[in-house]
């Protein structure tokens, strides 16, 4: 077999005129069809790097009986042969195979993508197996291109990546539903004398979690650096099976030093712009692809957005709004409320008709860290709205006042033995200053069109799924 070295099937589509025909390649992939007649087969194969295939076509005479029944939908093999112009209508050019090496087989029998049309719930099932399929190739390169943005993104802005723990002690959004993490023997747990679990006894001394959000930390970090970003893992033991609740899953929270809450808003709208931009620039097939299977809206509503400034109003106007609209919602609407998707909608998709960010909501639904207005009932929170999935980004413009932010804290019956640290960062050097956060798979799932988180993330984990 030759040692020619490979070739990726996306460098031979887009620069092939470049390469020559008649140039001898080699390419590895994966068979996605094989069809033909008795004297010559029709094979595309597929590697990942792009959305199309390549055909290849072999001659039967050329090659051995035995070896051509092993290439089947699914096996993995190696092909030399010659760069040629293609006759056929779908594709620029093919390769005449004049070597076939089989890596791997794939039995048509129980080969579970062998036929076409599979639903994305079967899909989950197999999710070892699912990003062959043309529909998670495409997400899942499109996942790959848009981390890359968001750290291109703050590296040209001179932010700094700050990697914050996972295990945690601390409670960032006081929600509750955290993960616990623990060496202790669950058969047979130790136990203090007032009959609490004892964790004097296990690892870190202490109950501890899996983060639900590296903020805090974010913090400490901008209050030294002045700009910094963090992109993790973060988890949630809420018992949600929606189409929208992941029990892992990518978050990015900047935080910056000397940022109001107007520099928080336009830096939060010129970040998905930039985003959308690059995802447009570079993932343009894939995102044609999904635009045909899945949403024929999808690439004008990237479009809609970057070509929109951004809709700024504060929570209570946006409650007028609403409650005039006339519309019948789900949820009744009145101040105080914490906005449902069908309210986020409705203002974005219907009454401002562009994407819109929501500032100064009640202070009873929003978080203890959010800077309080004067008006004692309001904080500077924001909530950057999108068409098709509502909220995108939440954040706020932090409480910097040591004396508010602990009387908020008691206020919420926050452990103050658990938040000490963080408090302390109010009475040494404290400053203005601002962050959000974007869930990285609600940017996948708006930037693809798909319906369902657990289609934007390669492995989810949801309740009672964790199986690969």
């Amino acid at each position: 077999m030759s040692e020619l070295k490979r070739t990726k099937i996306e460098h031979i589509l887009k620069n092939h005129s470049q390469l020559g025909i008649g140039k001898t390649l080699n390419i590895r992939g994966w068979v996605r069809t094989k069809r033909g007649n008795k004297n010559v087969v029709f094979i595309a194969v597929n590697d990942g790097s792009i959305i199309h295939s390549i055909q290849v076509v072999a001659d039967l005479a050329d090659f051995d009986e035995e070896l051509m029944k092993l290439v089947t939908t699914g096996s993995c093999i190696s092909v030399t042969g010659t760069l040629v112009e293609s006759p056929g209508s779908g594709q620029a050019v093919e390769i005449h195979a004049k070597e076939i090496e089989v890596y791997g087989t794939a039995d048509t029998e129980t080969y579970p993508l062998q036929k076409k049309g599979h639903t994305l719930e079967f899909l989950r099932e197999i999710a070892h197996l699912r990003p062959r399929t043309n529909t998670f190739g495409a997400v899942f390169r499109i996942r790959h291109h848009v981390a890359f943005a968001i750290h291109k993104y703050f590296n040209d802005r001179g932010f700094y990546y700050l990697h914050t723990p996972i295990i945690t002690g601390s409670d960032a959004e006081g929600a509750g539903a955290m993960f616990h993490v623990t060496t202790l023997d669950l058969n047979n747990i130790p136990k203090t004398e007032e009959g609490h679990v004892n964790f004097g006894e296990d690892f870190f001394g202490k109950s501890t979690n899996l983060t639900v959000s590296g903020q805090l930390e974010g913090e400490l970090g901008a209050m030294a650096l002045s700009e910094i970003y963090t992109f993790g893992p973060t988890f949630r033991a809420e018992n949600s099976n929606t189409p929208r609740h992941l029990a892992e899953f990518w978050m990015i929270e900047p935080e910056m030093a000397f940022y109001d809450i107007t520099d928080n808003m336009d830096l939060a709208e010129d970040f998905v712009k930039y985003i959308i931009r690059y995802v447009l620039d570079h993932c343009f097939d894939d995102l044609e692809f999904l635009q045909k299977m899945y949403d024929n809206e999808l690439i004008p509503r990237l479009n809609f957005v970057i070509e929109n400034k951004f809709e700024k109003l504060a929570y209570t106007e946006a409650i007028e709004i609403l409650t005039a609209s006339g519309q019948k919602f789900e949820f009744p609407v009145s101040w105080g409320i914490d906005l449902q998707a069908e309210h986020e909608r409705y203002l974005v998709e219907k009454h401002f008709k562009k994407p819109v960010i929501l500032t100064d909501y009640p202070k009873d639904i929003k978080a203890f860290y959010m800077k309080q207005n004067d008006d004692g009932k309001t904080v500077r929170a924001m909530d950057v709205l999108f068409p098709r999935i509502g909220e995108i980004i939440g954040g706020s413009q932090r409480e910097e006042s040591y004396e508010k932010l602990h009387s908020r804290i008691a206020e919420l019956g926050i452990p103050e033995k658990d938040m000490w640290w963080y408090l302390e960062t109010r009475k040494f050097g404290t400053a203005p200053h601002s962050g959000f956060g974007l869930g990285f798979e609600r940017m996948i799932l708006f930037l693809t069109g798909m319906a369902n988180i657990r289609d934007v993330i390669p492995f989810p984990r949801t309740p009672q799924n964790a199986e690969f």
